[in-house]
């Protein structure tokens, strides 16, 4: 059996992220990705179980720990991988992200020193249509050395392929049984859906800026991809785990078409069975029967009283 491929870049450290949040800030969070009122453990600090949404973290390599609104371009700017070719972060789209947690997240980074570990885990070459960067995030107090989630992350970098790079080998794909969902959910999101999201610390000007939008080829401002994924992963976790924050332990999606502010979501959820505590969800989201998130799959604890994996 041939041995998996090496990519350029594999064990790169990047520049850890210094991350901080408070409860105003997991407030906002959970109101922008669809938390509705009766889930108030999402939405009022005074609950005595209150909580972040679980997916929180991935915010964090967008946000780290500024407070006030920031230059997109400037604080995503990442130094070069050796061996690869340098990237236009300009075109530069998420292709998936997958959450694994290990930790439920405190209310506040109060008391706490957090930080983002990011590390390279290869770039794959994809010829003329672009390359792929594969990222592992490790999400990590400090001052104890715990760790609280792992981040996979691919990002697709539109037209900067074809420099001779290896190809990716192929992943396991999560394709939804040929059989009715066992639930469907609806999130409708509105034109300002983008702009209240974009709050959270993702300050790509194509979520607020019809001209920018329009010049990078769509016909105006689009959804964050991660507001559609944070939606989806609320609708699993809504409809399958009573709300409870603590049941996720993993969540991925493929961003596959995009979605603008105004359109449905339709999320179609498939239960898989139950192995070692857990229960496997499929999932695919849909904008007027067109995919828009694929290869969508959770994993929730039977026993939410098991806060590790």
């Amino acid at each position: 059996m041939a041995s998996p491929v090496k990519l350029p870049g594999a064990g790169f450290k990047f520049p850890s992220i210094p991350c901080s949040w408070n409860k105003r800030d997991s407030l906002l969070f959970s109101a922008s990705i669809g938390c509705k009122a009766h889930e108030s453990k999402f939405l009022n600090e005074l609950h005595p179980d209150f909580q972040p949404f679980p997916t929180y973290p991935v915010i964090l390599q967008f946000k780290g720990s500024y407070q006030s609104i920031i230059d997109y371009y400037t604080t995503t700017r990442t130094p070069a991988i050796p061996g690869v070719p340098p990237v236009d972060q300009t075109r530069v789209l998420d292709g998936q992200r997958h959450i694994q947690i290990f930790q439920p997240l405190p209310a506040s980074s109060t008391g706490h020193a957090f930080e983002l570990q990011i590390t390279c885990l290869g770039v794959a070459d994809k010829g003329p249509a672009g390359m792929i960067t594969e990222t592992e995030a490790v999400l990590v107090d400090t001052l104890t050395g715990t760790g609280y989630c792992r981040i996979l992350r691919q990002s697709f970098a539109v037209g900067q392929g074809g420099w001779g790079g290896p190809k990716k080998e192929k992943e396991t794909v999560y394709v939804p049984p040929k059989r009715q969902a066992d639930a469907i959910y609806t999130q409708v999101t509105t034109t300002e859906t983008a702009h209240l999201y974009r709050l959270n610390g993702d300050y790509n000007p194509l979520h607020c800026d019809d001209a920018v939008a329009k010049k990078a080829g769509f016909k105006g401002i689009i959804l964050h991809g991660l507001c559609t994924w944070n939606m989806s992963a609320h609708a699993v976790l809504s409809t399958f785990a009573g709300g409870d924050g603590r049941r996720l332990r993993e969540f991925q999606a493929r961003f596959k078409k995009v979605v603008y502010p105004g359109d449905t979501l339709l999320v179609e959820m498939w239960k898989m069975g139950r192995e070692n505590g857990l229960e496997e969800v499929l999932f695919r989201t849909s904008v007027e029967g067109q995919e828009v998130l694929n290869n969508g799959r959770a994993l929730l604890a039977v026993d939410s009283t098991a806060t590790k994996l």
